[in-house]
């Protein structure tokens, strides 16, 4: 049986540059086997996190934006804002690391299927609801009407611009942005401005969120009027993670340890308890 703690040896097949600040690192196995399958098939569920480790610097945790289903590799998105980030920034396409994981409760996917399915983020939260969306394509019959309302300060901030591209025959896609700069010819204002252009049939929709507290308080209080409960409304909270094992409290919520509980959770167990 394979021992979930004990890190594994990865090598960086492929790094893309999506913003001055943010890579997308694929790792691969360095001995050429592919990644474990979890009972249901996936090598992740979309939300769960794993912990990328530089030798020297540490590990951080990051939540896979690669297809679930797909052993062959994991991509993971970094922005550069610490010790262990700035340290994967520098590293080389065949650079070696070391991964841990996947840990955590990701999104109920057995309770989407069927249902209309609404997923918000902005900025660098896009990742965990990549994954999501990357099973909801390889299992597209299974799901209704689905949604992404994506936003970010500015046009160069949007994330993986080039899977938009494939996602969008799939699903409906909303971009907005604050700034219009760099010739910006698509939405400018706030998601929620996206959310109330929807037509939605509540009794069937389930909302996946990733995001800051402001955000999601913001949106809380219009889609209970349109009429989705907290119970229908997930959220990612693995932002406010740092050592991923419980030990450093940076991601306590409440009573709640975002890492050792989270980092994904139905929205009323957590309601307000954030940031």
């Amino acid at each position: 049986m394979q021992n979930i703690y004990a890190p594994i040896s990865v090598k960086i097949a492929k790094i893309e540059e999506h913003s001055p600040s943010v890579k997308l690192f694929r790792l691969k196995r360095t001995d050429g086997k592919k990644f474990s399958a979890q009972k249901n098939g996936l090598i992740f569920t979309p939300g769960q996190f794993v912990l990328a480790g530089v030798w020297g610097y540490g590990e951080a945790p990051f939540g896979p934006a690669s297809d679930p289903l797909n052993r062959n590799h994991i991509d993971i998105v970094v922005r550069k804002i610490g010790q262990t980030t700035s340290a994967l920034h520098h590293m080389k396409e065949g650079s070696k690391i070391t991964l841990r994981g996947p840990y955590g409760n990701g999104y109920p996917i057995e309770n989407f299927l069927g249902k209309d399915i609404i997923m918000i983020t902005g900025g660098c939260g896009l990742p965990p609801i990549a994954a999501l969306i990357e099973y909801i394509i390889n299992n597209r019959a299974k799901f209704g009407i689905v949604h992404l309302l994506y936003g970010a300060s500015t046009p160069p901030d949007l994330l993986m611009k080039n899977r938009m591209k494939f996602w969008q025959k799939n699903i409906q896609i909303m971009l907005t942005v604050d700034k219009p700069i760099c010739n910006w010819e698509g939405r400018t204002g706030l998601i929620s401005e996206c959310l109330l252009e929807l037509k939605i049939n509540p009794a069937n929709t389930m909302v996946a969120m990733c995001g800051p507290g402001p955000m999601v308080n913001a949106l809380e209080h219009l889609l209970n009027p349109m009429g989705i409960s907290d119970k229908r409304i997930f959220i990612s909270m693995e932002r406010k993670m740092q050592c991923g094992v419980g030990r450093c409290q940076h991601c306590v919520t409440g009573n709640k340890y975002v890492c050792a509980d989270g980092p994904v959770f139905n929205l009323d167990e957590i309601d307000k308890n954030w940031d």
